[in-house]
């Protein structure tokens, strides 16, 4: 017997919902939360709502079909313009190429770890090489077990790319590897070698390199666009993309320049991309590039099914914080998940310690079972361009992709990559983004979970072996978002080292725990985050009482916590007490509304409120109690 399907109408109980309509009830919960006045009109309320990326792009909290209707054709997958995907079947069947990093200096240890990998899940090698790693004289130790038909190799020598490049082709070929079964990446990226280095770009290993390859080696590419220079200086997503593709296209001139024509030229380059953990615009961000390079490949007459991108996704290492280091698993977790529902035809995740030396065992264990995980338990290999179809993420493609392409039409204008790296106007536009996302991380708009929120005073960091320092340098700078936060931390550590006690803030608490609770959980959480430490007087009213009780916490500086009520009676006498028991700065939690002038006349030096300037405040009370 047939059972007939049931089918459930669900959304017919329902009366159908408009935008206008769902506008008009958003204005009313920011009429009573006083984001919006009386006078503002259902038409404000997703703007007031809104929120802007480094590239000036508004993110509304609402898309829907009628946003889809102006944009670009995104195609098919695996078809121009390559939006979708440069495979029909996305990642099916095989998953994305899982690529592990390795840079340990001694060889043998590299090599088991690199064996490990390979029996794992890793299905490709990059090997950092020469000074920042690796020796070259170890290459042949590393991969003595390494079936070179099997796994790509990719390598990351900087400027001793042609000897790395011919240690690995003569290996090949002392193995008797077949030059049709030799595959990866050479490495060679003249650009961002001069980028981080501050030197004009050699193209004389690419010269000599590239018709070779391009000749003998049909899975073998020369060049590397390594985009994350310009990430790793503070940039934002969209600069990133205009200085990758404007770097593309000049190693397109020098290639062609070589001898080789269009199409073998595009067959030369990777591009490498940092995956970070704000999702929709990493997902974005992969989805317009390969939108972008499929244009220049079309101006430079490809034919559409070499136009699309081969991209390399690196978890993000400015994301990564040396603080409470176990949260960069999660950081790693959505990049890697960004990058794959994006797109990148190969994915690295760099290992949770990083930031911390070279990694172990565990941690580089951690890092390919992330992929695992996502490809296999996810399922996210088993279904085609997952963020397709999204209005939101195509909007964003859309939008990325548009101020992307005025960046790099500028870059050419001004004569190229080399010359706005040269004269210093690419750095300067990275130094704006950079200042602008070092304030929000400041004041917290961009928060840093164990760093700037929820920081961890007793933790232990695990111990590493010290990873090679012989980066280039004098060039784009390489940040981190929690710097600023790491150089608090570092000098209370230092404090607490010469004197066996850590700083301390002291919390006096007024009134009940339910009174106070919610501000000084606010206040230790932020003080906590400069390494200071937060004793409180815990509940009461008494001055004279939590004076004695900050005199006993040996303290120099203290913050009232309290609800406002409470402040209106108790702030003034509390801050006096305070003031005479020798506390030299009295912070109170809140702003500072109508009662500023009485506060000052009792004491108080300053408010720490959501929103203010984290650093700054840190700063100052780490001067405030002797700590240089």
């Amino acid at each position: 017997m047939t059972v007939p399907p049931v089918e459930l109408e669900l959304a017919a109980d329902f009366p159908s919902a408009t935008r206008d309509e769902w506008r008009k009830l958003v204005l009313g919960v920011l009429r009573k939360s006083g984001v919006a006045g009386e006078d503002a009109s259902p038409d404000e309320a997703e703007d007031l709502i809104a929120t802007s990326t480094y590239e000036g792009i508004s993110i509304r909290p609402l898309y829907d079909a009628a946003d889809g209707a102006a944009l670009a054709p995104t195609g098919l997958p695996g078809l121009a313009p390559f939006v979708r995907g440069a495979r029909p079947q996305g990642a099916n069947t095989d998953g994305w190429d899982v690529r592990a990093l390795h840079s340990h200096p001694d060889a043998g240890l590299t090599s088991q770890a690199v064996l490990a990998d390979l029996e794992n899940g890793v299905s490709s090698l990059w090997l950092r090489l020469g000074p920042a790693g690796l020796p070259l004289d170890g290459l042949a130790t590393v991969l003595k077990d390494v079936y070179l038909d099997l796994a790509p190799v990719v390598l990351d020598a900087g400027p001793l790319t042609a000897e790395a490049a011919a240690a690995f082709l003569a290996l090949a070929d002392a193995r008797g590897v077949p030059a049709s079964q030799v595959s990866g990446v050479l490495g060679a990226d003249p650009l961002g070698l001069a980028a981080r280095a501050g030197t004009a770009p050699d193209f004389t290993a690419v010269r000599a390199l590239a018709p070779r390859v391009a000749a003998e080696y049909p899975r073998l590419r020369t060049l590397v666009v390594d985009a994350r220079a310009y990430h790793d200086a503070g940039g934002s997503d969209a600069e990133e993309l205009g200085a990758s593709i404007a770097t593309g296209v000049a190693y397109l001139r020098e290639l062609t320049a070589a001898g080789l024509g269009v199409d073998d030229a595009l067959g030369q380059l990777e591009f490498r991309y940092a995956a970070s953990a704000d999702q929709f615009l990493t997902i974005a961000k992969l989805r317009a590039a390969r939108r972008l390079w499929a244009r220049v490949a079309e101006v430079c007459g490809a034919p559409a099914q070499l136009r699309a991108q081969r991209q390399h996704a690196v978890t993000s290492a400015a994301m990564m914080s040396r603080r409470d280091p176990w949260v960069n698993m999660l950081r790693t977790t959505v990049a890697c998940f960004a990058a794959g529902v994006g797109g990148a035809d190969a994915v690295t995740v760099l290992p949770f310690d990083s930031r911390l030396g070279l990694p172990d065992d565990f941690s580089r264990r951690i890092a390919r079972n992330t992929q695992t995980l996502l490809q296999e338990e996810s399922s996210l290999i088993r279904v085609v361009d997952p963020a397709g179809g999204s209005w939101y993420v195509e909007t964003l493609t859309d939008q990325l992709a548009a101020a992307a392409w005025a960046i790099f039409t500028e870059i050419e204008r001004a004569g190229g990559i080399a010359a706005t790296l040269a004269d210093g106007s690419l750095r300067a536009r990275l130094d704006a983004t950079w200042t602008a996302r070092a304030d929000a991380l400041a004041h917290r708009r961009d928060p840093l979970t164990g760093v700037s929120e929820f920081p961890n005073l007793g933790e232990t960091l695990p111990a590493r072996e010290p990873a090679p320092t012989a980066e280039p340098a004098g060039g784009l700078p390489t940040i981190t978002y929690d710097q600023d936060y790491e150089a608090l931390r570092a000098r209370s550590d230092a404090h607490t080292a010469a004197t066996g006690a850590r700083p301390v803030v002291f919390l006096a608490t007024i009134g009940s725990v339910s009174a106070f609770t919610g501000r000084s959980t606010f206040a230790a959480n932020l003080f906590q985050a400069g390494g200071l430490a937060t004793p409180d007087a815990g509940p009461g009213t008494d001055p004279a009482v939590i004076a004695a009780a900050f005199t006993a916490s040996g303290a120099k500086v203290a913050c009232l916590c309290s609800a406002d009520k409470v402040y209106a009676e108790w702030a003034a006498p509390v801050a006096e007490a305070l003031r005479a028991a020798g506390a030299e700065r009295i912070w109170l939690a809140g702003k500072a509304g109508a009662r500023a002038e009485t506060d000052a006349a009792a004491g108080v030096t300053g408010y720490v409120f959501a929103g203010c300037n984290a650093v700054e405040v840190l700063s100052t009370t780490l001067a405030a109690v002797g700590v240089a």
